[in-house]
């Protein structure tokens, strides 16, 4: 078979409607007599109601009815999301919302407004009036480092491993970095903010959700109202962004399967975006430790990466920051180790490329100290330490073409022409300065069924009920299926989104694309096979053998079945990140002016897609260098900028020229020889640009973002 769709830069399929407005998210069903639900937030960090008034918002004008923990629906606690646990649940939680009169963070709901108009929910639930028994709370990492504790495992893999003496080699070692990287809460900030909206019919339950995994919420949401798995029905079809939070199911989607409940009638439930900030969690504070030590040749004789990111009280969270640190470089003597310290805030959850983003920012950023303490060029500097397996799993790399990677990015950036002397260049009074960091993300394969259905007259349907946030999954896995089949993309069509299709996993990891693809190729092979059983011959096709069988259509399952792959190989994707920066020296403005970036991710399957996926990536890279922080005042425990006027993202202003340039060199032990990439854009992005700031003023910043005040402070 000779593939043609694969690779090529396909337009979306479904790109006509997004633009068009015909395309239906979460809020957007249309659905007769829809109530509409707010939320009311607990104002104190932790305590316990000691009163709640609801008769003024009772009395409003619409208002159909106001849940508390005194009369909400019966809901059941359901399994935790733990990461690496056999059977990971999806709630987000362990608190037992409007069940209980403790709070465990402020923004816990405590109530639900139901009303005839989003209007008078949300005029009622500013009536609702709460009095507390505040006690004393935990906010601040810094405060609470000294009580951190060694998680269970991060992420399934071990939370310290030890290869040598790190630590007496550091010591000994003739040049040597030892620093200190934090990185500070954050939040996602997707256009479309959570919505649901939830429908009972009897015992029967059809929810449309923004989600990154239906099958997790149907799964909730059986457990929770005692329902059968396949009494309950969710929809998400479109996701208009996630990031990672929308991967569990956050309070809001339980309280409006609650309220439908409560007030008999169809709910929906749209998350202001103040609100988003305070019910949904984003990335966890982390503070880093990495010490690097080093010969006079720059072979790195020590790796030591520690340090201790935030969770809540009520989940178990463990950002992996150390994990490229465990996979990118050889060093005889390492050293990693995580904590993690519970405080009173909303739980913490995925964020684009968790851990290996905040994690690369420290690696990167030491790497690059170490390279100016040698007089090396960064990137030799990094290519004398690339190691020929996986430093702590002992098992070869499924791919790396570092030196291919590394020379494309030099001839692209024109990285030679660079003064290695920081404070060199300079345009008046604008210093300029060029960086470059390694980007890192691992790659993963989840267990995902697919359908796939021909039919006599030539077409193909392929089915899966996985989710569409902006990557392209239909396109792609309608590309796929073309190929598979040897028919041209215009007679193929994907369906997602929906739980009555075939079960996909959790849209997370970068792990969808491939894990889908895999189920796709599974289920043609074993159609293949059905076909044969008909009478079909090697080279004929499918609509002549289902002609001849009198047959209208055919159909065959198939599934993802990762395999012992991941033992037997380090299965990553690899980036080289470059960056050039303007830096006013009376101001300390930072503007990026150009941004290249080459990629070792594997089979590229859309090169339009693929590419939107690694430039989404970069611009959300810059907006972590130099703009975003959620801000706590640690006084009262609140965030004080839930909104996008005061949590600053980056607009077309801040966004430079970004080139985007992959080997697209298959990788013979995935699926389609493919790669996820959806989180390798954002890796290295801070380090590069925080090398690049360095290398314009001499000054080195260890503390995202990036601000005025700490370059001129």
């Amino acid at each position: 078979m000779n593939a043609t769709a694969l690779g090529q830069p396909l337009d979306r399929r479904d790109g006509r409607q997004k633009v068009t407005g015909t395309a239906r998210f979460a809020a957007e069903w249309p659905v007769e007599k829809i109530a509409h639900a707010v939320l009311v937030p607990a104002t104190v960090a932790r305590g316990r109601l000691r009163g709640l008034d609801t008769a003024a918002a009772e009395r409003a004008p619409g208002v159909l009815a106001v849940l508390t923990h005194r009369n909400a629906p019966p809901m059941k606690a359901t399994k935790l999301f733990e990461p690496g646990s056999d059977e990971p649940g999806s709630a987000a939680t362990s608190v037992e919302i409007l069940h209980t009169e403790e709070i465990a963070w402020d923004g816990q709901p405590i109530a639900v407004v139901v009303a005839e108009t989003f209007e008078q929910a949300r005029h009622a639930a500013e009536l609702v009036r709460a009095s507390y028994e505040a006690q004393p709370h935990r906010v601040s990492l810094e405060a609470e480092k000294e009580r951190a504790f060694v998680p269970d495992n991060v992420i399934g893999e071990p939370p310290e491993i030890r290869i040598g003496d790190a630590e007496g080699a550091l010591a000994q070692a003739a040049v040597k970095i030892d620093a200190r990287y934090t990185t500070p809460r954050e939040n996602h900030n997707p256009i479309e903010p959570h919505a649901t909206i939830a429908q009972w019919d009897g015992d029967r339950l059809t929810v449309y959700d923004s989600s990154q995994f239906i099958f997790g919420v149907r799964k909730m949401l059986a457990q929770k109202f005692s329902l059968p798995e396949e009494n309950v029905r969710v929809l998400s079809p479109f996701v208009g962004g996630a990031f990672g939070c929308k991967g569990l199911a956050w309070p809001h989607v339980a309280l409006c399967v609650a309220a439908a409940k409560a007030v008999q009638r169809p709910v929906k439930l749209s998350l202001p975006r103040q609100h988003y900030y305070r019910t949904v969690g984003g990335r966890t504070p982390t503070d880093q430790r990495v010490a690097l030590g080093a010969g006079r040749d720059g072979q790195l004789t020590a790796l030591i990466h520690t340090g201790v990111t935030a969770t809540s009280t009520s989940n178990m969270f463990t950002e992996q920051f150390t994990f490229p640190a465990r996979h990118l470089y050889a060093a005889p003597n390492l050293m990693v180790g995580q904590k993690v310290a519970r405080l009173d805030i909303v739980p913490p959850t995925f964020m684009r490329a968790p851990g290996e983003t905040p994690g690369t920012f420290a690696l990167e950023s030491a790497l690059d100290e170490l390279s100016f303490a040698l007089g090396l060029d960064p990137i030799e500097l990094r290519l004398r330490n690339i190691s020929n397996k996986d430093p702590t799993a002992g098992t070869p790399y499924s791919i790396r073409h570092a030196r291919e990677m590394f020379a494309l990015g030099v001839e692209k950036f024109g990285w030679a022409r660079r003064n290695p002397e920081p404070r060199s260049m300079r345009d008046g009074r604008w210093l300029l300065g060029q960086g470059m960091a390694c980007a890192y993300y691992p790659v993963y394969q989840s267990p995902t069924h697919a359908r796939v259905r021909i039919h006599a007259d030539g077409t193909a349907l392929g089915m899966s009920g996985a989710h569409e946030m902006g990557m392209g999954t239909a396109t792609a896995q309608t590309q796929n299926l073309a190929d598979a089949l040897e028919l041209p993309v215009e007679k193929v069509r994907f369906e997602i989104g929906d739980t009555r299709l075939p079960f996909a996993a959790v849209a997370g990891g970068s792990s969808q694309t491939v894990s889908i693809g895999a189920a796709v190729l599974a289920a043609c092979a074993e159609l293949k096979k059905k076909l044969a059983a008909l009478g079909g011959q090697p080279g004929e096709s499918f609509t002549a053998v289902l002609q001849r069988a009198g047959q209208q259509s055919l159909e065959a399952d198939g599934q993802s079945d990762p395999g012992d792959v991941a033992k037997r190989f380090s299965l990553g994707s690899y980036g080289a990140d470059f960056c050039e920066v303007r830096v006013d020296e009376q101001f300390g403005t930072v503007r990026v002016a150009r941004f290249v970036a080459c990629y070792d991710a594997g089979k590229i399957l859309n090169a339009k897609t693929a590419s939107s996926q690694f430039r989404g990536g970069i611009v959300m890279g810059l907006g972590m260098a130099l703009m975003e922080e959620t801000l706590l005042d640690e006084r009262p425990g609140r965030i004080m900028n839930p909104n996008l006027a005061e949590y600053h993202l980056p607009v077309h202003a801040d966004v430079p020229d970004i080139e985007v340039h992959f080997l697209d060199k298959p990788d013979p032990h995935t699926p389609m020889g493919a790669h996820g990439v959806g989180e390798i854009g954002i890796t290295g992005v801070a380090a590069a640009v925080a090398n690049a700031v360095f290398h314009a003023t001499g000054r080195r910043i260890r503390d995202l973002p990036i601000t005025s005040d700490k370059l001129l402070g």
